[in-house]
């Protein structure tokens, strides 16, 4: 119980989760429409998530330090610091300041897609959610915890690969899909260690 109480009380994770609340309450409402296409809508806010977990992850968080100081600030917060202390609870998880401005954008594009706020809204959830399951298995890889599943497991290998034996490997989180297609998937013996999986961009 301590683990998942830690996991709400850290970063944006209770606010997301007040958020896909409030949405499937307004769909329970019928203040949003909510149909068969709506499960769709979801699905797909899901995997839009999940791919750009990767390309997030690797074109953005592992951008080279920018000159303009708060840039920089920022690059330090949401990714760099976290790779110089892999275990600080702190740094894992993206803050609220962060995550409130991403999901009104998220929400803003949808919307500018289909011109529709119960669709838009279902493809939030979905994204929302998969944010969350995002957190959740991050978390999962840098605690002292065994996942119950041999996938669950074999997933937090793979990611403690990335920071402890090749920052330029393994990017994904939740799943390797986007590796394969983004050619940073290697079999862990085939890989170089580096030294720099600490501090990625040293002076």
């Amino acid at each position: 119980m301590r683990i998942f109480a830690s996991f709400w009380r850290h970063g944006s994770n209770t606010v997301l989760l007040v958020i896909a609340l409030a949405l499937v309450a307004l769909f329970a409402a019928h203040a949003l429409a909510f149909a068969a296409l709506s499960l769709v809508a979801v699905a797909i806010g899901a995997a839009v998530f999940f791919t750009s977990e990767y390309t997030t992850h690797r074109f953005m968080l592992h951008a080279p330090p920018q000159k303009n100081a708060f840039i920089l600030k920022l690059q330090h917060r949401l990714h760099y610091d976290h790779h110089v202390n892999p275990a600080e609870l702190g740094l894992l998880f993206l803050p609220v300041w962060f995550v409130i401005p991403v999901a009104s954008l998220t929400l803003a594009i949808y919307f500018a897609v289909t011109r529709d706020w119960s669709t838009s809204a279902a493809l939030l959830l979905g994204s929302v959610l998969g944010l969350l399951w995002y957190e959740w298995v991050h978390y999962v890889a840098h605690i002292p915890f065994v996942p119950k599943t041999p996938f669950g497991r074999w997933i937090k290998k793979y990611h403690l690969w990335h920071h402890f034996k090749n920052e330029r490997m393994w990017f994904g989180v939740t799943n390797p899909s986007m590796d394969f297609i983004g050619r940073s998937y290697a079999r862990v013996d085939d890989v170089d260690r580096t030294g720099t999986t600490r501090v990625l961009f040293p002076k």
